[in-house]
């Protein structure tokens, strides 16, 4: 709503006190020139009509804040500035309440004015400091096979004496970001089947090709441990140990979500967040809580045609792949009896003895379960990693898995699912590490000759984490459901330092060409 202040113009201003410099600024605000707003301060446009104020004044205080900020080289917050909007219509009111009786007072006030200025920016440029690069150093790699030099895709890469960590990409590159505290610390690189690299951060060179070695595993190594002899009863004893090998204590979980939807080969959506999980302990029935922390988001419409594709449950649908957790989303009590269980070739992982299960449906079941792999510690019989898929062989109970809703003349069906979820483990006790879906979809229309095929990808990674038996943060309007869609906000991608000390998962080339575009629309708009 606009203010509308009756006051004179300043007859005594110097017609050259309008100027740049900060010098010329404070002797123009000091013969009595007046304050204004109106300019764009972190890319936030802001009205003048908050205040009644001459062309003068509002260029006045545009080349004041302008000389602040180039000279504390920050940007003021929507926040902050807010707040200065705030003080200067009180200043206003109180100018025009005081002009004619008392011009000292006036004066005084305008100097007081700059002082709580100067300190909001103080505190901003101190604010900014904190978030600097210089806090922390990056690293970036990649994970390659030593002998055929493919990527590594899912590769770990963690923090030692930290619980810091993130996975490559499909590319097999990653990027970790290191505290100013552990640039004495060693990264440790480890992939199933292969031997681990650990290498220090200090001789960390960017940009570096990590070569990981097969490893082999002798009939002598498998025979040191007990072997099972029934794969079935090997599962079954992995579910029953949630309470004993998995944190049994409350955790706070820092994590970063993506998730893409393409059309056919190309990018249609992308929404990315760090979250927040409020993990309880494995042992304990209660569901775990996810909080947002920040999320950007920019979908093409024109791409997805009429038809709204999303994963149910966003950052939900990675974190129920925690089998260990979640075991109701593909292990019951029920669904077990229909499922067969045999072994696969042993590998490694840290130089400890996986055993690998096999699963698949019973045959003649029309009912769609899934099938994969199971890699299970032989020492402590912990899940390290699962990948599986659904078995879509019968369409319409397939789609009806997945499909909640759909238009009527569009025959909507899966052709191919992908999941993965991955552990890690540390003073003992495992935990959820990452997890990846990938589901493709037909889309048939009737009356259509041709059909559209869509495939949608989420992957999350836990970053850090604390042990945390508090309760559930009281910011609940942050927390979100399974049912919650992350809104558009695009601006995010406009910000090279969005994610400021953040991990994140290190984007493919195809997710940093979608940002690039992004980037350049951003700007012609």
């Amino acid at each position: 709503m606009s203010t509308n202040l009756s006051k004179p113009h300043l007859a005594n201003a110097q017609s050259n006190g309008v100027s740049n410099t900060l010098e010329e600024v404070v002797e123009f605000y000091n013969e009595g020139g007046g304050v204004g707003f109106g300019f764009d301060l972190a890319h936030q446009t802001l009205p003048f009509d908050n205040l009644d104020l001459t062309k003068k004044e509002q260029i006045a205080l545009i080349a004041f804040m302008k000389s602040l900020t180039d000279q504390s080289r920050a940007d003021f917050t929507k926040q902050l500035t807010l707040l200065i909007i705030s003080v200067l219509h009180e200043f206003s009111v109180y100018y025009s309440t005081i002009y004619n009786s008392n011009i000292m007072k006036k004066t005084c006030y305008i100097k007081g004015l700059f002082v709580f200025i100067l300190i909001l920016f103080g505190t901003n440029t101190v604010m900014a400091q904190e978030e600097t690069p210089e806090q922390f150093k990056e690293i970036e790699g990649k994970v390659i096979d030593a002998d055929t030099h493919d990527d590594l895709i899912f590769a770990d890469i963690a923090l030692l004496n930290s619980n810091m960590s993130t996975v490559s990409n499909n590319d097999g590159h990653f990027a970790l970001k290191i505290p100013k505290d552990h640039l004495n610390g060693i990264i440790s690189i480890s992939y199933l089947g292969y031997e681990k690299v650990e290498i220090e951060v200090s001789a960390f060179k960017n940009h570096e090709k990590i070569r990981l070695n097969p490893v082999t595993t002798n009939l002598d190594e498998i025979s040191i441990v007990s072997t099972p002899s029934n794969a079935k009863a090997l599962v079954m004893d992995v579910l029953s140990k949630k309470g004993s090998i998995y944190n049994d204590q409350g955790t706070l979980m820092t994590a970063f979500y993506r998730e893409t939807i393409k059309k056919r080969k190309k990018n249609a959506s992308l929404s990315e967040a760090v979250v927040r999980i409020h993990k309880e302990p494995y042992d304990n029935l209660s569901r775990d809580y996810i909080e947002l922390v920040k999320a950007r988001k920019t979908t093409d419409y024109k791409k997805l045609d009429t038809l709204a594709l999303k994963l149910q449950g966003g950052p939900f649908s990675n974190l129920y792949t925690d089998i260990i957790k979640y075991p109701e989303f593909i292990f019951t009590e029920e669904s077990i009896p229909h499922y067969d269980f045999s072994f696969d070739k042993a590998t490694k992982i840290n130089d400890r003895l996986i055993y690998v299960v096999d699963f698949k449906q019973k045959e003649n079941l029309n009912t769609p379960l899934y099938y994969g792999k199971l890699f299970i510690d032989a020492e402590t019989r912990a899940l390290t990693n699962a990948v599986y898929s659904l078995n879509i062989s019968n369409r319409t109970l397939a789609s009806e898995h997945f499909v909640r809703k759909k238009p009527r003349k569009a025959d909507v069906y899966p052709t191919e699912t992908a999941y993965r979820v991955n552990y890690r483990t540390k003073n003992g006790k495992w935990h959820y590490a990452y997890s990846n879906i990938s589901l493709t979809f037909k889309v048939n229309w009737e009356g259509k000759l041709f059909n559209s095929t869509y495939t949608l990808n989420s992957e999350m990674a836990i970053t850090d984490w604390e042990i945390n038996d508090s309760k559930l943060s009281k910011n609940r309007s942050q927390v979100i459901r399974p049912t919650t869609i992350l809104t558009e906000k695009a601006s995010g991608f406009s910000d090279p330092r969005f994610w400021g000390a953040y991990n994140i998962i290190e984007p493919e080339k195809s997710i940093q060409s979608a940002i690039k575009k992004i980037q350049k629309q951003l700007k012609r708009t």
